[in-house]
């Protein structure tokens, strides 16, 4: 898994700037991490979920439209901020950035084969996480392994195995994406409604 993949995996977010709200549900951070120009990345990543904003709406109501489906609700699970240190022309420079990680609820129909994706799933998991590791350190983990969460989720017919697609998540906060999913592609319920541009604080 490259840095590139890592950026990649917004649904239908865009970069954020970390501002107003309570603190995160959870937050990791990796350690420093040598690029290949030679210079130090350092990851963080917030956890929510958190309503979407009006501005993620819109995208995502926009993408549903497109591919023929109504927005049932948004949800934003996370931030992902990115540090990087290094040399640009012979001088220290410093970048970054963030990067929304989102999830477009669309009214789309329920797969028959989400027993087949999680067992693929969980036969490339291993291979997943040390692809993890290279790029971003250890795959996260406290007393076990933190799961993967599938952003866009197997049941309605997202990748199992794509590294754009899987984001490691503390067992708690896993547990309550798991439980808001099906809220979120319910008629009329609170991911529907937009939340503020800035839901956290770091």
């Amino acid at each position: 898994m490259s840095t590139i993949a890592l950026l990649g995996l917004s649904g239908c977010g865009s970069a954020t700037v970390g501002g107003g709200g309570s603190p995160a549900r959870a937050k990791w951070v990796s350690p420093v991490v040598t690029t290949p120009d030679g210079g130090q990345l350092r990851t963080t990543i917030y956890y929510g979920p958190w309503q979407c904003s009006a501005a993620f709406l819109s995208r995502c109501e926009s993408k549903c439209a497109a591919q023929g489906h109504a927005l049932m609700g948004c949800m934003w699970l996370a931030d992902i901020k990115g540090d990087w240190q290094g040399r640009y022309l012979f001088m220290p420079a410093e970048a970054g950035g963030r990067l929304a990680i989102t999830h477009c609820c669309c009214d789309y129909p329920a797969i028959a084969n989400v027993k087949q994706q999680r067992t693929k799933w969980n036969n490339a998991r291993a291979a997943f996480r040390e692809d993890w590791a290279r790029d971003y350190g250890a795959w996260p983990a406290g007393k076990d392994p933190w799961p993967g969460h599938h952003i866009f989720d197997l049941a309605h017919g997202g990748p199992a195995t794509a590294a754009d697609n899987i984001l490691p998540v503390p067992g708690d906060v896993h547990d309550v994406f798991n439980k808001e999913y099906p809220a979120c592609y319910a008629p009329g319920g609170k991911w529907l409604t937009p939340g503020p541009s800035r839901p956290y604080v770091d």
